[in-house]
């Protein structure tokens, strides 16, 4: 379909999707929630796709929040709609079964953060900027930033970014752990590129695995995490990946995942 609000690209097995309104610095209303969500489903069941690359079209912004303007219009029904609507689009691409990527070049604010944060994967240049202002709105997060910031800074530091709205740089977001890499403006293409390629040539069914392990099962008590590790670990040798791989091993040469 054609979108008014992203960009499509494809290389290889990787797609790159990027929220594309630069003049709003990339704001998210809800046309592009829809827009995101649409995009997300399509490379969810398309087989040629095995890891996305999530970012923002221009050089100041990854998302810079939900869309004020429109936002400061909504009466408290359609509020929650506009927030149910945001978390099903967050929960979606966590449990998209395939990695992906945020690359962050710049703003990552507010939805922007929230959205970041829903990617299995954070690559930032040194420039971005994260932060979760709803307190300056007199409003708090509304796509899971109050859930996510907690579950990977931890509780000091998600009431610290709530609570206070103050942005952080890339350096700080990577200490707390909101950040996997952090590197120069002029490397943040060549960085996100090598590690879709990397995750791209690895085995599709393994990777579903290990996201499902670790997000679903993350959220479960710890019996029920190894069952879910157990499961699909087991479900592993069901696919020639598995088989081609051992292979590969024991005649010391480089596999070759064909995603069966």
């Amino acid at each position: 379909m054609a979108y008014r609000n992203l960009l499509l690209a494809d290389r290889g097995a990787v797609r790159t999707i990027a929220v594309n309104r630069p003049d709003k610095l990339n704001a998210l209303n809800r046309e592009t929630l829809n827009e995101l969500s649409i995009a997300f489903a399509q490379a969810r069941h398309d087989d040629a796709v095995r890891v996305v690359v999530l970012t923002g079209a221009g050089d100041k912004a990854f998302v810079a929040g939900a869309d004020i303007a429109e936002m400061s219009a909504l009466a408290p029904l359609q509020a929650q709609a506009f927030s149910q609507a945001g978390q099903q689009l967050m929960l979606a691409i966590e449990r998209l079964g395939k990695p992906v990527i945020a690359r962050v070049q710049g703003y990552a604010l507010g939805g922007g953060m929230e959205l970041a944060m829903a990617c299995h994967l954070r690559v930032a240049s040194e420039k971005a900027k994260f932060g979760q202002p709803e307190i300056n709105l007199g409003l708090i997060p509304g796509f899971g930033g109050t859930q996510r910031l907690l579950r990977l800074a931890g509780r000091g530091a998600a009431l610290e970014l709530c609570l206070g709205g103050a942005q952080i740089d890339a350096q700080h977001a990577h200490q707390l752990g909101i950040v996997g890499r952090v590197v120069a403006p002029d490397q943040l293409d060549a960085t996100v590129d090598a590690l879709a390629d990397q995750l791209a040539a690895a085995a599709p069914h393994a990777l579903a695995g290990i996201l499902d392990a670790v997000i679903q099962g993350g959220e479960c008590a710890l019996e029920q995490g190894l069952a879910y590790e157990t499961q699909a670990f087991a479900l592993c040798f069901s696919t020639e990946d598995m088989r081609e791989g051992t292979r590969a091993f024991l005649e010391r040469r480089k596999p070759d995942f064909g995603g069966r």
